[in-house]
């Protein structure tokens, strides 16, 4: 069937996705075929009624063919392609501010396609719409020269707002967020924010006793509002959740944080696994991944939340005399600049700080210094409920990895047969010393060479634990977000550990402050 252009396009997002595991998902069906319809003109409504009975195989493979023409370009022509891409960054991809010349993050906006979503997210396979010239605002200096819009268009708006770093924004439509035009990560301003928020962080190691022994204090108020913020302040403290911004009425998912919680999130359990007083959370978290745990409280916090629960309905609010505006409020009360945020960034860190004291031994290989490192930074992922899928390629790279280990086991096997080999000839050949000269050298290569073999299965082990302990927690939002780069560069200079193993080139520009303070000494 030939369609029209606006339901061709969106027919082929739709196909270029088949083998991904969302179009197998019923709300991503559902909320693609709604928005297809609505492309579709009147006699093509007519025909196409249902999605099951759409065969989008053929563009599947129109574009699977066209992804591996590309792959298969001759060298010079991906080269010229490279080129290209490069003049566009050079001219796109910089800005002046302040008179220093600063690189943009990305300056393109997002092409229209189907919106996925993480978690569960109600909206998935809803169509993102193409951005047009007429959406976008344009920050720019008064002085500095207005980019030209695409001919026959204008900008929605051209201003001069010196208080934001954005340089152009638009709306988008299948969440109505805002989306921005920002500084690259590793822009002065950019490294200048990221050292401020963990210096606020470090900050709240010097007070957090006393913040601990108020909200401890406060378990026992008189005032229900009082208890119910000493509560909440706990969870954010021992379970680094998030505080949970108010939303729009019916505005996307169903998600939660600390200070919205209802009373069917929560479950009390007088003693569970062996421990008393237990709290169950199961509850949808940010971006809808599920934030399920349990864990045992003191006495004081389940005896409140047995007080909190009383006579109310499951879709009632735990905290019901609480809001994120006034527990931030409180927090800055107690210390200038805190949020419930700066929680979640001092605990991550000093987390990170403590397990890399507790796992690094001086005298370990650098691969079992940097399986150490990566045990630490999961301690804090697994605190920050920072899951991930397993990659859909684990079973296979693992199955590959297993392999070599066998291939390796063989190797080292030989070699050992080799050398015990050696070994027997030299000391039949002591007496002609020549000759013992020569068998010496030679076991002495066996040696070495099954000492390298030895150490290659020792880190082709050390990946395998790795990997398997890593495959459903994901590390970079906390290594990147929460985590002070200081302690990790530190961490490197002190056990002798390359950072480029720690950080990639984007990350190490990115944290080019912390590359220059932190010595070997620092302490979070």
């Amino acid at each position: 069937m030939k369609l029209s252009l606006a339901a061709e396009e969106v027919a082929t997002f739709y196909g270029k996705m088949l083998e991904h595991e969302y179009t197998t998902k019923e709300v991503f069906r559902h909320n693609f075929f709604r928005d297809w319809r609505k492309e579709m003109t009147a006699a093509e409504r007519k025909v196409i009624k249902r999605l099951s009975k759409c065969d989008f195989t053929e563009i599947h493979r129109h574009f699977a063919d066209r992804a591996a023409a590309r792959r298969a370009l001759p060298r010079e022509e991906k080269q010229r392609l490279k080129e290209e891409a490069e003049k566009l960054q050079q001219e796109f991809g910089y800005c002046i501010l302040d008179g220093h010349r600063e690189k943009i993050g990305n300056f393109k906006t997002e092409p229209p396609g189907l919106f996925r979503g993480r978690g569960d997210h109600p909206k998935m396979g809803m169509l993102k719409r193409r951005v047009l010239p007429e959406d976008v605002t344009i920050n720019c200096g008064r002085d500095s020269k207005v980019p030209e819009p695409p001919a026959g268009h204008q900008w929605k708006e051209v201003r001069s707002d010196r208080t934001v770093t954005w340089l152009a924004a638009w709306t988008e439509n299948v969440q109505n967020a805002t989306k921005y035009v920002m500084l690259n990560p590793s822009s002065k301003l950019k490294g200048e924010r990221d050292w401020e928020k963990y210096e606020v962080a470090r900050r709240l190691k010097g007070v957090v006793d006393e913040i601990r022994s108020r909200y401890r204090a406060d378990w026992k108020s008189r005032e229900m509002k009082a208890r119910q913020r000493a509560v909440a302040l706990y969870f954010i403290d021992k379970l680094a959740l998030r505080a949970g911004n108010e939303k729009e009425e019916g505005e996307s998912a169903d998600t939660v944080g600390c200070c919205s919680l209802r009373v069917e999130h929560v479950q009390l359990h007088p003693e569970a696994d062996g421990c008393p007083y237990v709290v169950e959370f199961d509850f949808l978290g940010k971006d809808s991944i599920r934030y399920y745990n349990k864990v045992p409280v003191e006495k004081p916090v389940y005896r409140n939340l047995q007080l909190f629960l009383e006579n109310k309905d499951p879709g009632e609010e735990l905290f019901d005399r609480l809001t994120t505006a006034s527990l931030n409020k409180h927090l800055q009360d107690l210390m200038d600049g805190l949020t419930a945020k700066v929680f979640r960034t001092y605990n991550a860190s000093i987390t990170l700080q403590g397990q890399l004291r507790a796992l690094t031994r001086a005298e370990d290989s650098i691969a079992a210094k940097l399986l150490s490192y990566n045990r630490a930074n999961r301690a804090v992922a697994v605190l920050c409920n920072h899951q991930r899928a397993p990659p859909k390629t684990f079973e296979k790279s693992m199955q590959a990895l297993r392999s070599k280990i066998e291939a390796k086991k063989q190797q080292v096997a030989e070699a050992k047969a080799e050398l015990e080999k050696a070994r027997a000839g030299h000391a039949s050949r002591e007496d002609g010393r020549s000759e013992a000269r020569v068998s010496g050298s030679f076991l002495e290569k066996r040696r070495r060479r099954l000492e390298k073999l030895e150490e290659q299965l020792v880190r082709l082990g050390t990946q395998a634990t790795d990997k398997e302990e890593g495959k459903q927690v994901a590390l970079g939002t906390s290594k990147l977000n929460y985590l002070d780069p200081r302690i990790s560069i530190a961490w490197c200079r002190r056990f002798g550990v390359p950072v480029e193993k720690i950080y990639n080139k984007t990350q190490r520009e990115k944290f080019a402050w912390a590359l220059d303070m932190a010595g070997e000494d620092f302490e979070f």
